[in-house]
């Protein structure tokens, strides 16, 4: 069932055209992932269907009843309202329909035959296994601590930084559970390990979901297929990430082949041409016009295939490469047992490592563990509490979410010659001309004039990387450097920084951008100071992590049962189930019925069979495979009814 139709939607702001005559349909359980250049038309998309934007024209089909929510980039809240109560303020329709559900429930327990009560209850109990909502105060509790927020639950969320009120909006959509979720860029401000739970989560519940994203591999583990916004139109592609390149690849190779087949054609054509007299004749000037127009398409063609097969290289390489093996040579860090402490919080403790000329590092970890701390250690920002640092003599280029070394009163033109003209010296000592260099950034010619102060955030962080690429440094330290950048500019950063000669020192939450660019990794652990050193892919290394707790996990449950077991009493702190929960207890009554019809359904399609005149009417196949399908639901809801009462006969023993 499509939920959101779009039919024919144009939208133009001044002379640029944003979408151009595009349709776009989401239908229920789909999740899809909107990319593409910062500039193209995503957030509008999203806009109009959120009805903040009117299109020009085209038809928007949404049904009215649908509940659609967003995830604001700065969400705003009441003043005074604590974390936790701006989470549960969210969930007040939830809460309501428990509560009715409860008292229909005691309700029913001596009207056991009210059909009206029976009904209500049926809805309530569909909507609230839709929010996944029966132990809800668990859930809630559960998020708070996933989302790093358990901390601040009583804290007013006005006073919390930008990204923490995020996490506390994106909770409360999480656990609200509408129709359909729209999100914007939903992994910034998230940690790995938080945006493994998101995973989870929204996998879990079966989310309808619309988002923005340049987290490459959240888009392969998320989406079930991708919409890319370029030059006002929308190109859908089926799957996620890695099956996005696949098709493009193989858009590449078709536009080749079509482009060959052209010139193939055009070539006749020219012979044609040369023919001379026969060419001027008037019934032969339509195809004169013809082969000037196949001329014209052909000259173009190559621009566009080359284009394309630029950024799919960029793409391929960024999410399948292999690096080239470096020679290290110059000493530039050299840390021994160093140890920092905030407060009573140990952020590093007895840490040791050696930085050479080549390395390309990764500093990993949980959000408030201490990564940034290090970045500002290297900076000679920070002191050490105790141990020894020594800094070889190098220079360093800096990027941070701040952007100091913009000026927001300068243009472009100023940025990048201070000194007059128009040319930029890269950090290899080469001169190219500024709007040349800018282009590879993906400006365009008519933002030399820009302020840094008008520009976005994405824009202002293009510019930034760009200015950091053309001084001479030696080491480059990049905090969250892929932040507001969408998927094509990070392909780009990524290029540079391959290419780049110098050490490279790096925080970031993207694993994606780490697995191609790191080398090493210092992880962060998140207790007790412990940093490690890996040689592994960052990938690789969360999946053992992960495995190691699981493991970790069995063994303390493995070792609760066996002292379980030596105790054959129960003492008075121990707790024991005595009842069913609210969604078992509605089962249990309601299964015996439902056992019951499937009973007789059977019975009837089994006569039917039986009977040429009535399985001649659907078709004998029809009839099989709705027998099949009754009989394996019948076996489901028999085990599930089994399963309960052994549950309710232990309560009585």
């Amino acid at each position: 069932m499509a939920l959101i139709d779009l039919q024919n939607i144009s939208k133009q702001y001044d002379v640029k055209t944003i979408l151009k005559d595009v349709n776009f349909t989401l239908l229920e359980g789909q999740r899809i992932a909107v990319i593409g250049q910062n500039g193209q038309g995503k957030s509008t998309l999203f806009k109009i269907i959120m009805n903040q934007v009117e299109p020009d024209n085209g038809e928007l089909s949404i049904d009215k009843s649908l509940k659609i929510e967003m995830l604001d980039q700065q969400p705003k809240f009441k003043t005074g309202l604590k974390v936790r109560d701006a989470i549960e303020e969210q969930l007040a329709e939830i809460k309501s329909a428990k509560k009715e559900y409860e008292e229909l429930t005691l309700k029913l327990a001596t009207d056991y035959e009210n059909k009206e009560l029976l009904k209500r209850q049926s809805e309530l109990a569909t909507y609230i296994d839709f929010h996944n909502a029966w132990d809800l105060d668990n859930t809630i509790e559960r998020v708070l601590k996933e989302f790093q927020l358990k901390q601040y639950e009583h804290k007013d969320v006005n006073l919390l930084s930008g990204g923490e009120q995020r996490r506390v909006s994106l909770a409360g959509l999480l656990l609200k559970k509408p129709d359909v979720l729209l999100l914007d860029e939903p992994t910034n401000h998230l940690d790995v390990y938080m945006v493994e739970f998101l995973e989870s989560l929204l996998l879990k519940n079966n989310f309808t979901l619309l988002f923005i994203s340049h987290d490459r591999y959240f888009i392969d583990n998320i989406a079930t297929s991708v919409v890319e916004v370029e030059g006002g139109n929308l190109k859908r592609f089926d799957g996620g990430y890695s099956s996005y390149l696949e098709q493009k690849q193989q858009m590449l190779e078709n536009m080749q082949k079509d482009h060959e087949n052209l010139l193939r054609l055009v070539k006749r054509e020219a012979h044609w041409m040369q023919r001379g007299v026969t060419a001027r004749r008037k019934r032969n000037e339509r195809r004169k016009a013809e082969y000037f127009d196949l001329k014209k398409k052909a000259k173009s063609n190559p621009a566009a295939i080359k284009k394309m097969s630029i950024e799919l290289q960029r793409e391929q390489k960024a999410f399948n490469s292999e690096e080239k093996q470096r020679n290290k040579k110059k000493m530039l860090y050299e840390l021994d047992n160093i140890h920092i402490s905030l407060g009573e919080k140990e952020l590093i403790k007895d840490f040791t490592t050696r930085i050479l000329q080549k390395d390309t590092i990764a500093i990993v970890g949980p959000n408030g563990s201490g990564k940034s701390t290090l970045l500002k250690i290297f900076m000679e920002k920070l002191e050490i509490d105790s141990g020894r640092l020594k800094k070889g003599d190098f220079n360093i280029g800096y990027f941070d979410q701040q952007r100091d070394m913009l000026d927001d009163s300068k243009n472009l033109m100023e940025t990048f010659c201070p000194n007059g003209g128009d040319r930029v010296i890269l950090d290899d000592g080469r001169t190219m001309h500024v709007f040349g260099y800018l282009k590879n950034f993906l400006f365009p010619r008519e933002y030399l004039d820009k302020k840094i102060g008008v520009l976005s955030g994405g824009e202002k962080n293009r510019v930034a990387l760009a200015l950091l690429f053309t001084k001479k440094v030696d080491c480059l330290i990049l905090d969250e450097p892929t932040n507001d950048l969408d998927i094509p500019t990070i392909n780009i950063l990524e290029e540079y920084l391959q290419n780049f000669q110098g050490a490279l020192i790096f925080v970031s939450h993207d694993r994606y951008f780490v697995d191609k660019i790191a080398k090493k990794l210092f992880v962060f652990k998140g207790y007790n100071g412990i940093v490690e050193e890996s040689f592994q892919p960052y990938t690789e290394y969360l999946e053992i992590e992960k495995e190691l707790k699981e493991l970790d996990a069995l063994e303390k449950e493995s070792s609760k049962q066996e002292n379980n077991s030596s105790n054959t009493k129960l003492t008075n702190k121990e707790k024991k189930q005595t009842k069913l929960s609210y969604k078992d207890q509605r089962d249990y009554d309601s299964l015996p019925k439902e056992i019951e019809e499937l009973e007789e359904k059977i019975e009837a399609i089994n006569e039917c069979l039986a009977t040429p005149s009535c399985y001649e009417q659907k078709g004998i196949v029809a009839v099989s495979k709705e027998l099949e399908e009754l009989e394996e639901l019948y076996e489901q809801k028999v085990e599930r009814f089994l399963e309960l009462e052994e549950l309710v006969e232990s309560f009585n023993k």
